[in-house]
């Protein structure tokens, strides 16, 4: 089963889509993919580290590769997040591009029993943008639209509230 769960930045998606993870039977692996680059971004894996502390998982940090990942067969990942992945993947020297990020999305499928993919929605924010960014958010699209029409269930987080796009129930 595969979940994909967006929303914009501070929508309570993160935290929505633990709880889903939560429910699930089995064990849990938490796949981090934002490098610890800088004071802002340590404190984000902090605040992340926290809300997870205590409720069983297992994390794994993978910032680009995820085919390469080394996933216990039927555990239920939790893959936090795919703006922070595609980003690497798009401008690291090790990285591979929108290809090894869908490539990757495979070879997790193929071998956990649940993956639920948090990513955030682009181009809503009002702003023209160019340059490298507007590549970023061109990719983040086209990969967010491949993934949700691989996806069981695409869930849209509003103000902390689910809305189902696509599927019925997430688990």
């Amino acid at each position: 089963m595969f979940t994909l769960v967006t929303g914009g930045a501070a929508s309570g998606k993160s935290e929505y889509a633990e709880s889903l993870v939560m429910r699930l039977p089995g064990r849990r692996i938490y796949l981090a993919t934002m490098r610890p680059a800088d004071p802002e971004s340590l404190a984000r894996i902090n605040r992340h580290r926290l809300l997870r502390q205590g409720r069983g998982f297992d994390t794994l940090e993978r910032y680009t590769d995820l085919a390469g990942a080394e996933i216990p067969a039927e555990s239920n990942i939790l893959l936090e997040c795919m703006s922070n992945l595609a980003a690497n993947e798009l401008y690291d020297s090790e990285g591979g591009g929108a290809e090894s990020i869908l490539r990757g999305a495979g070879a997790l499928l193929a071998r956990c029993a649940h993956l639920t993919v948090v990513t955030n929605d682009v181009f809503s924010g009002g702003a023209a943008y160019g340059g490298d960014t507007l590549r970023y958010l061109r990719e983040l699209a086209r990969i967010n639209r491949a993934l949700a029409e691989r996806a069981d269930t695409v869930i849209e987080v509003v103000c902390g509230l689910p809305n189902v796009l696509k599927g019925g129930n997430p688990l």
